[in-house]
């Protein structure tokens, strides 16, 4: 028998039917879906050392349990001393399994292992996408404190099927991710 994650699981048997019920869908393929996840870290200071950019890599290789590969400069910017074609970034896409896993890592470990966490800002792009920014890479159990030479930053793009903002926003909340409620005044 093949492994589905739980949230995969959770997502066909609770999720769906919610959704379809909440929005009113008469189809499950009209049901947004979470299509994949990014992990995209920027490491600007890379221009003057080499060895940040390949530790930032190892690291989000790990986080992410598939290999990073390496983004680079689009343009030369001379304020910044950047050089068009040079390595300043690394990034991963995770899909299916892989990202459901990762996701119910984020929710259930490393998000409560963020200081001061009072939810995550429920701003979404206009298209039912959403990225969340993390400050510190340590919230990630997989990372070992001692290996580390600087704290990075990084983002998690949350990619889905839906057509508004207000189903992206369903969709996540009903994944668990814990959003900030409005406070009423």
């Amino acid at each position: 028998m093949e492994y589905t994650p739980s949230l995969k699981k959770k997502y066909k048997e609770e999720i769906v039917p919610s959704l379809q019920k909440e929005f009113g869908y008469k189809s499950v393929m009209q049901v947004p879906v979470l299509e994949k996840i990014v992990l995209n870290q920027g490491v600007g200071k890379a221009v003057a050392d080499k060895k940040l950019l390949e530790s930032a890599e190892k690291q989000l290789t790990t986080i992410a349990g598939q290999k990073a590969v390496k983004t680079l400069s689009k343009k030369d910017i001379s304020n910044f001393k950047l050089r068009k074609k040079v390595a300043i970034g690394v990034r991963v896409t995770l899909r299916k399994n892989q990202m459901y896993e990762f996701l119910e890592r984020l929710i259930s470990v490393s998000i409560p292992r963020i200081r001061d966490f009072r939810g995550i800002p429920a701003k979404f792009d206009g298209f039912g996408n959403y990225t969340l920014g993390v400050e510190e890479q340590i919230i990630f159990p997989e990372i070992d404190m001692d290996q580390i030479d600087h704290i990075l930053g990084l983002n998690i793009s949350f990619v889905t099927t839906a057509k508004t903002d207000e189903e992206g926003y369903a969709l996540l909340r009903e994944f668990g991710l814990p959003f900030q409620t409005k406070n009423k005044k």
